[in-house]
């Protein structure tokens, strides 16, 4: 857990994070989006409730002092003004309003079904805004092969493997920095250690163990701080997600794709999208692959591209045959 967390949480909330994250076995994302949603919720409570003036900017309201009496006091009806100030306030789109809304009813159910600190849950008729439904943003088998050609400098033999391995696996960022050398096995198999540290393996293709093999033969040997990470930034240590993401960013700015929206996640979109719209990869194997829970969530790559659409009205029978002069009455 967070320092942070430790200062400036409420204990009901740093006991629900430890919850979260050592027993549910949450990423340390998932559980900063929940420790940021509960603390805009608790501040708005604040002023809400009239304990802090309404002309308080929201960065000095502390919520350390909040007690688990001011926590029974809240209602459905004081959530439900929480998601109207949001939406009106904030201006937080539908899925923005559905993760906060899950964060407190985690939260709450928590409180009253685990610790039986509360005897009824506010958020238990707490409906979640219909999120809206986008297209994942994915680069094209020709930016990403323009992409991978973009590479050079010091570090590229790295750089090179790291974006492959995107390319090719679809693995997350948190994957892809935690690989240790020793993840990698003879027989062409590699592990993840995924969301809630799950486990799983994805088999490597030929384009990533030639960059496995041309990075390591310049990965650095001498004063390696950590000697089983895989990724190394130039200290020698195991490279960090922001350090990856820069990396990403730059040779996407090489290329002119830096302000179109994308990012190293939507890499992960590229691989899966790339498997299964050229690849014919099906649905199930590639939900596997990507480790997702549940199929629905892979399913979003079942999208069509418009080429696809136009391929399939075009290889129509129909579609050469044009209505036939009439001859003229005279003729």
């Amino acid at each position: 857990m967070k320092k942070e967390y430790l200062y400036e949480a409420p204990k009901d909330v740093r006991d629900f994070l430890n919850y979260m994250q050592n027993v549910k076995g949450k990423s340390e994302l998932t559980v900063d989006e929940y420790y940021v949603d509960l603390r805009i919720f608790f501040r708005f409570m604040k002023k809400f409730k009239g304990c802090v003036s309404e002309d308080t900017p929201d960065e000095k309201i502390r919520i350390d002092d909040i007690t688990t009496d001011f926590i029974r006091q809240i209602t459905f009806s004081d959530i439900n003004y929480f998601m109207n100030y949001c939406m009106s306030e904030r201006h937080n789109k539908a899925n923005a309003r559905a993760r906060k809304t899950s964060s407190l009813s985690s939260f709450f159910k928590y409180l009253t079904n685990k610790v039986n600190k509360l005897e009824k849950n506010p958020t238990e008729q707490l409906d979640a805004p219909k999120k809206t439904k986008s297209l994942p943003k994915y680069l094209t088998l020709e930016q990403s092969i323009e992409l991978l050609n973009a590479v050079d400098g010091e570090y590229k033999e790295r750089d090179y493997c790291i974006l492959t391995l995107f390319l090719n696996c679809g693995m997350r960022l948190s994957e892809l920095v935690g690989i240790n050398i020793g993840d990698i096995r003879s027989d062409r198999s590699l592990r993840l250690l995924g969301k809630g540290d799950k486990e799983r393996v994805v088999y490597l293709n030929d384009a990533c163990i030639d960059a496995i093999e041309a990075y390591k033969k310049v990965r650095p040997v001498d004063g390696v701080k950590d000697k089983n990470a895989l990724f190394l930034s130039r200290l020698k240590k195991r490279i960090s997600p922001k350090t990856v993401q820069a990396m990403v960013y730059k040779y996407l700015e090489k290329i002119g794709l830096d302000s179109q929206g994308y990012s190293v996640h939507k890499l992960r979109h590229t691989a899966a999208t790339l498997m299964y719209q050229q690849g014919n990869v099906d649905i199930r194997v590639l939900k596997e692959i990507l480790g997702h829970e549940n199929l629905g969530t892979t399913e979003i790559y079942t999208h069509l591209s418009s080429q696809q659409i136009k391929q399939a009205i075009n290889s129509n029978p129909l579609s050469d045959v044009k209505q036939r002069k009439k001859k003229s009455e005279s003729g």
